[in-house]
């Protein structure tokens, strides 16, 4: 059996819970285990859910970040034509800080 740190999410777990039962077998899904209902479940989303997950696709779809803007400030600052706004710096910054405080 893996432990969970050789696991990776694409992997899947097996696992024989019966190991250290002597004779213990596991029951064909065919087979009725006593005390038990052979019922057949079932689970649905809501809208709200089904709107998230639709949303959480398109953002996994999106560009990380925009290379352009990426491209232009890597050449601003090759060429020393980029320049930092200290006060601007500053306030988001503190911004940042504001904002974890609150965890």
């Amino acid at each position: 059996m893996a432990s969970i740190d050789q696991l990776r999410s694409s992997q899947t777990m097996t696992t024989n819970r019966n190991q250290n039962k002597v004779g213990a077998q596991t029951p064909s899904p065919s087979e009725s285990v006593p005390g038990s209902k052979n019922s057949n479940d079932a689970v649905s989303l809501s809208t709200q859910g089904k709107a998230i997950g639709q949303l959480h696709h398109q953002l996994a779809a999106e560009p990380q970040f925009d290379s352009a803007k990426v491209a232009a400030i890597k050449e601003a600052i090759a060429n020393g034509s980029y320049t930092v706004d200290p006060e601007k710096l500053a306030a988001n910054m503190m911004k940042f800080e504001d904002e974890l405080a609150g965890l």
